[in-house]
């Protein structure tokens, strides 16, 4: 973080909420700013993935080898994988030897010695949660079959051989799990024995209920694994538990996740069919929902610790539990728990509240040296909206909600004595899905212009214990709005917000909840939806396998329920919008197409309704190009202060387009 060029004046100008100019550009948050994913290590090297919006948003591998960062992966390589849309775990790493899915095609590949070799030609096949056996002979993963063309792609474990003579046209991997309708998590033990994994069938979703299954591993010879006498080690038929992120200790012992509690806490298992042993029961959650492959809640350590991050109340920390005790540990702020790098040291992607991320190395206490920063901020600390937590009463008088709240912060800028700020509402998407604390372009591209921030965990949202998580069930579209409301009602009555300047935004699911939100209630002054759900019927007949039945859970089983399914959709709530709606979509989205978007502007028109759609080609859902991101944020910010009639000049104008017709950016 660097000095703003006038953080030395003496007091700071007075301008209207909303007004102010910000250090936080167009440019700093699209060109300027990479993003940060998956740190590992391997020996004493660091590894992590780069998201770069300057080259279309290109994924690249890096890797820290002593004081030298350097790219592993040159262009066009993309390192990420479409399994389950979302992806994840799309890289591994060996002694030195590098296993990563190209995104572009579904490929992976080898990276030896610095030299790319083609494992796997992919070609209607993808592959995630890649993870080499023990002995570096194979590698697992799961592999997506897209083959069969118009029919739900078939789900597999499979072994990838990584002999230097294969036929990449012909290794496309030996099945060793098949049947159940999701897999993930295929995780070795270290002496080679044994193989555990997650599966789970529709309509379940992972966070509902999973199973972790073990089976004997054998290899013979030159033949490839196969898979022996399986059997369940937790959850199973009719059991609602969720068990996730298996993983193997150094002593061969296994660990997992499981919420039977009501809170995801770890336990451990082993391979004689005994009863898991829960060891540091507590009620907060370790773990996080799994929309991607490789996660990593907790990290076993050699001298038995194991290290863990915890979510209470929706606030991260990092956590030593050795032999039941629980001892907290400052690691800075981790978003995922961090990685043993050589004999002595971590790494891990830190994510403060008052800094852009970066990967750094170090250790408990210690200052971490930065290895790669998301961003340098040209921000003084007075630039800077830090979160404070909020609770709320519920509308159903269940207990409280929760939130993270920003004040506006600009350190040249104050409002009128008397003004209060705009409010800007954020949804998250998901919808299981929570909040964070960190630092955030999404809060300090408001704050820093004089606008109010609520992030909302609505009741559905992750950190909270399962209850909380089940308040949605059957309710998406009611819970999540009362409580987006009940928190804006919150801070209108406390005196912290203008009641009368207050708009909502969200994307994905989020998107769904911003507009039922204005279909029922005139606190808005406008929203803006970002590849946002419209069609809840159209969502469970054409979305992506992973979420065709999640909204059995979240409304009710579809066509049965299809009753709710219409009362929900805010395409049929178009009557109760009057204020302006902005829609912001890419088009090579297969999670909500853009139909939905389109579908849901051609009605509001016809009602009148002023609204604006503008589709991004080449984005799928979220976006990842310099120029789509900086478009993005400038329409939204000019919409805004058009709606609002906020005093800036030159006034702000943003196409609410009477003719109809899309803007394709």
């Amino acid at each position: 973080m660097t000095q703003s060029p006038t953080a030395d004046r003496t007091g700071p100008d007075v301008r209207p909420y909303g007004t102010w100019p910000s250090p936080v550009s167009a440019g700093l948050v699209a060109g300027r700013t990479v993003a940060l994913s998956d740190v590992r290590s391997d020996g004493g090297d660091v590894y992590w993935i780069e998201g770069r919006p300057a080259e279309g948003g290109r994924r690249v591998l890096v890797r820290a080898h002593g004081n030298t960062v350097s790219d592993m992966t040159p262009a066009p390589f993309d390192v990420g994988t479409r399994v389950h849309e979302y992806g994840g775990g799309a890289y591994a790493v060996r002694q030195g030897t590098v296993a990563f899915s190209n995104r572009r095609d579904g490929s992976v590949w080898l990276l030896e010695n610095g030299t790319p070799r083609c494992l796997c030609a992919g070609a209607g096949l993808r592959y995630a949660d890649l993870t080499f056996s023990p002995d570096g002979r194979f590698l697992f993963c799961v592999r997506e079959d897209h083959r069969a063309g118009d029919e739900e792609p078939a789900a597999a474990i499979v072994a990838l051989d990584c002999g230097p003579d294969v036929d990449p046209a012909l290794n496309d991997g030996v099945p060793l799990v098949m049947g159940p309708d999701f897999l993930s998590s295929p995780r070795p033990s270290p002496d080679g024995r044994y193989l555990a994994w997650i599966e789970w069938d529709h309509p379940a979703m992972p966070w509902d209920a999973t199973r972790l299954r073990i089976a004997s591993l054998l290899c013979e010879g030159d033949d490839p694994p196969r898979l022996a006498a399986p059997w369940t080690a937790a959850g199973g038929e009719g059991l609602a538990e969720s068990i996730i992120e298996p993983c193997w200790d150094m002593a061969g012992r296994l660990l997992a996740l499981s919420d039977r509690s009501g809170w995801w806490n770890l336990y451990a298992f082993d391979t004689t069919f005994g009863a898991p042993k829960a060891l540091a029961p507590m009620e907060a959650e370790i773990g996080q929902p799994h929309w991607v492959f490789g996660l990593r809640s907790y990290v076993p350590l050699a001298n038995g610790d194991i290290l863990a991050m915890v979510v209470e109340a929706g606030e991260a920390r990092l956590v030593s539990i050795h032999m039941g005790k629980v001892t907290p540990l400052d690691f800075g702020a981790p978003s995922a728990c961090p990685v043993p790098v050589g004999t002595d040291g971590f790494a891990w992607l830190d994510a403060p509240s008052d800094n852009a991320a970066a990967v750094v190395r170090g250790g408990p206490g210690q200052t971490p040296t930065v290895l790669r920063r998301a961003t340098e901020l040209p921000l003084s600390a007075g630039d800077i909206a830090l979160p404070r937590p909020i609770s709320f009463p519920l509308p159903d008088g269940s207990g409280a909600g929760h939130a993270f709240f920003y004040a506006p912060a600009n350190a040249r800028y104050a409002g009128p004595a008397g003004e209060k700020p705009p409010l800007v509402v954020m949804a998250h998407g998901g919808p299981t899905g929570r909040a964070s604390a960190a630092f955030s372009f999404k809060v300090q591209w408001w704050t820093s212009r004089g606008f109010a921030v609520v992030d909302v965990n609505y009741g559905g949202s992750v950190g909270f214990g399962r209850a909380y998580r089940q308040r949605l069930e059957g309710q998406w579209g009611v819970v999540d709005v009362d409580d987006c409301i009940a928190a804006c009602d919150h801070l209108a009555r406390t005196g912290q917000v203008d009641p009368a300047r207050i708009v909502i935004r969200g994307s994905s699911a989020g998107g769904l909840t911003v507009l039922l939100a204005l279909a029922r209630s005139d606190l808005f002054a406008a929203g803006t939806s970002l590849y946002g759900v419209t069609d809840l019927r159209a969502l469970a007949r054409d979305t992506h396998k992973f979420e065709s039945r999640y909204l059995d859970t979240l409304v009710g089983p579809y066509p049965a329920d299809e009753a709710t399914y219409l009362a929900r959709s805010p395409i049929t709530q178009v009557a109760g919008i009057h204020v302006p709606v902005l829609f912001l979509q890419g088009l090579d989205d297969a999670v909500v197409p853009p139909a939905q978007a389109e579908s849901m502007v051609a009605a509001l028109r016809a009602r009148g309704v002023p609204c604006a759609l503008y589709e991004f080609a080449g984005e799928g859902h979220g976006f990842r190009q310099e120029a789509t991101i900086r478009r993005a944020w400038e329409l939204e910010l000019a919409f805004y202060q058009q709606v609002l009639k906020l005093p800036v000049s030159p006034a702000p104008t943003v196409d609410l387009m009477a003719d109809g017709q899309a803007v394709r950016s």
